[in-house]
Formats: structure tokens, sequence, C-alpha cells
């Protein structure tokens, strides 16, 4: 099998090495998070980076099925915290549980211009390639 890119290692030693010590601006980017049905029509968007405030559902885990919002991106461990997600310590105290992006579906998006200029940026490419696709 020959290599896509060139200007990336194959090697299952550099690719984790680069994945566990990847900055925050990348880690951010690593965790997206799909969009529902609805949504992906709406905004013509598969997917994207995860946000305080979003609203998720979790698809895959002994969570799955429960919907909440998200109280905090954890971008350290790689996971989001969502709110009513939590097990109880042996003390009594509730702790959350890490749940990582790609395992939850984003219900409801919180929209700033930022978001809505992120949203028309990867939508316009989409449409983009589709034209080069009919063209050709």
């Amino acid at each position: 099998m020959t290599k896509i890119n060139t200007s990336l290692h194959s090697s299952r030693r550099k690719a984790r090495k680069a994945h566990f010590s990847a900055p925050s601006s990348v880690r951010r980017v690593i965790m997206s998070a799909p969009l529902n049905k609805e949504l992906r029509e709406k905004h013509n968007v598969r997917s994207i980076p995860i946000r305080k405030d979003d609203e998720v559902l979790i698809t895959r885990g002994s969570n799955k099925g429960r919907e909440g919002k998200v109280t905090s991106v954890y971008r350290l461990k790689y996971v989001v915290h969502i709110e009513r997600v939590s097990r109880e310590k042996s003390n009594g105290q509730s702790v959350p549980i890490g749940i990582h992006p790609s395992k939850c579906v984003i219900t409801k998006l919180k929209l700033d211009k930022d978001r809505e200029n992120i949203l028309d940026r990867i939508s316009k490419g989409r449409e983009a390639k589709a034209k080069d696709k009919e063209n050709a």
C-alpha cells in the first residue's frame, strides 16, 4: 500500500506520540463530535469540534441514550463532562464521568458569530467539492 499523504508519518509509534503530545489547538479538532441528522441537513456539516454548552446524546457505552449539556471539555484527557452523567464515590461524593466526543452526537449547538463562521466555511467547502464532482 502506498502512502497517501507524504507529509505525514504512518508509523504507529509516531502517530501515538503525535496524538498524546498534541497541543490544545490540535486537541480541539481531534475532539470533534458528529451532528445529528436534523443539524446535518440544516448546516450541511457532518461534524464539528465540541464546546461547552452544546447539548449531546451519548451513543456508546453504559451511558448510551443519556442526554445532557456539556459542562466541561477536558482537552488534556480527551474527554467531555456531561451534566447528570456522574457516579458516586465510596464517600458519597459525585464525580463526572468522562466521555469521548466521538461517542456522542450533538443535538443542539451553542451558536455564536465564530461558530456560525466555521459552519459556513465548512458547508461552502462541501458545496464546492460537490460542484467539482458534477463537472468532472
